[in-house]
């Protein structure tokens, strides 16, 4: 009988993990008897009642999973922490705040019984605002022209990962890896499933700019080599540019030598030559 474990990071989401279990569990029970699942939640250092709230589950229902940070590892490692926890046949990654609705995991399911190991939730539309959704759009279509890889638009990692892509990254060893990039460069093929974003019913949204920032340097830099080529080229360029005006300047200095403010020439040409170095 194949074992579903659902993946879930927290962080102050002490309204949203119960529903979250019922939702998980309606879904899976939905499937028959078919399958068997746990959901593991790793809180990652809540200031609220998070942790009592997720005690308070595995104590009601031993398909619960805890795992309770000692402190907060970030907005990516505690999340991919979690995922390489996983004991299931099938691995459904999803965040807790109930924008990942659970009810599509049947249709995961359904993916991975056609043969797909890797099942990726698109969004198609969202409860967020217009300003917000097109400057996603923007980032996600100008990291997809970058990368080496062919990277997912509007994917957040929501999903289903079959046991042996989760061996995988394991074997990968990545600390603070891009996964929406990691998943594209294992190189299998990808199921996509579309679904609108509700909005968030309970809470705030932790995405702030910084986080958001974060993310859209790490898959830049992670999975395109345009970026350093181009910092090597200006680098060149600006040394080569320094090299020339300090030798033009030594060579001024030369030819019109009384013109020059004592001690002004040693000063600049060795500052362009080291520039240029």
């Amino acid at each position: 009988m194949p074992h579903i474990s659902v993946v879930s990071g927290c962080y102050n989401e002490e309204d949203n993990v119960g529903e979250l279990f019922d939702r998980v569990k309606a879904a899976v029970e939905g499937l028959g008897e078919k399958y068997t699942f746990e959901l593991v939640l790793i809180d990652n250092a809540s200031t609220d009642k998070t942790v009592e709230r997720i005690k308070e589950l595995v104590k009601k229902d031993d398909r619960v999973r805890a795992i309770v940070n000692a402190r907060n590892f970030g907005h990516i490692r505690s999340p991919y922490y979690a995922l390489l926890q996983s004991e299931g046949d099938i691995t459904i990654a999803m965040a807790s705040d109930l924008q990942d609705p659970p009810e599509l995991i049947p249709e995961f399911v359904k993916k991975w019984e056609e043969g797909f190991k890797i099942v990726a939730a698109i969004k198609t539309d969202t409860s967020e605002s217009k300003v917000l959704w097109l400057f996603r759009s923007i980032y996600y279509r100008t990291v997809k022209r970058l990368a080496n890889v062919s990277l997912l638009e509007h994917f957040t990692g929501f999903g289903l990962y079959d046991r042996h892509i989760i061996e995988i990254l394991r074997s990968i060893e990545d600390p603070y890896p891009y996964f929406r990039g990691l998943i594209s460069e294992i190189g299998y093929d990808i199921a996509r499933v579309p679904f609108k974003q509700p909005s968030r019913k309970h809470g705030k949204t932790k995405a702030s700019f910084f986080i958001l920032y974060d993310m859209a340097m790490l898959g830049i830099i992670t999975h395109s080599r345009i970026p350093m080529r181009l910092a090597s080229m200006s680098g060149f360029l600006l040394s080569a540019f320094s090299l020339l005006v300090g030798l033009a300047y030594l060579i001024a200095k030369l030819v019109f030598w009384n013109q020059f403010q004592l001690g002004l020439a040693p000063v600049v040409i060795g500052t362009f030559l080291m520039s240029s170095a």
